[in-house]
């Protein structure tokens, strides 16, 4: 497996050994010992799956401190672009995002550590997403920061008008309005 570096502090990129042959491929998608021995010291407690359609927009979504969650995401059906923005106050990134298209095909993985906040768009007809979390989902401490924010200027890489988005993700404060309790430390 290959750990490549993003520009955001902690945000990783995995690219795993994928074998194939005439009957298909085999990839191993988690090692503990591996993933430990490369920096990533998560231990993860809930996998999540979602399947969506093309301009689905999910995010920008996190859960404030104390169940931060750092998560390892994969799209194991068609393809995403996946977003991870930096929330940690005293980072020298505070603000800044990056993007990783994630598929089927590329098999990568994105490691988003605590205190960020996360999203994807659906850009192929269908997307099957997974997600490994360190900390169990918990309502109460469930935020999000607008996906559409002009000050982040994301781009999703789906038109505006044909993005589908829940009535919570139309709903998330601007990153210039939201209480920030996120910290490197959390």
């Amino acid at each position: 497996m290959e750990i490549i570096k993003t520009p955001i502090e902690g945000l990783l990129v995995i690219k795993p050994q994928v074998f194939v042959d005439a009957r298909g491929y085999f990839v191993e998608t988690y090692n503990e010992k591996r993933y430990r021995e490369a920096g990533i010291d998560a231990q993860f407690v809930q996998d999540n799956q979602s399947c969506s359609s093309y301009g689905v927009v999910r995010g920008l979504h996190f859960q404030r401190p104390p169940y931060t969650q750092a998560k390892l995401v994969c799209c194991t059906v068609g393809r995403v672009l996946d977003i991870a923005v930096d929330l940690r106050k005293n980072s020298p990134t505070f603000g800044q995002w990056h993007s990783v298209e994630l598929s089927a095909e590329n098999h990568l993985q994105f490691f988003i550590p605590k205190g960020f906040a996360h999203g994807f768009s659906v850009l192929s007809e269908t997307a099957v997403f997974t997600y490994k979390c360190d900390e169990l989902y918990h309502p109460e401490a469930d935020g999000g920061i607008l996906l559409s924010d002009p000050d982040l200027a994301i781009d999703w890489q789906v038109p505006e008008e044909l993005r589908i988005l829940s009535e919570k993700d139309k709903k998330h404060p601007l990153l210039k309005d939201f209480d920030n309790p996120f910290s490197i430390d959390n």
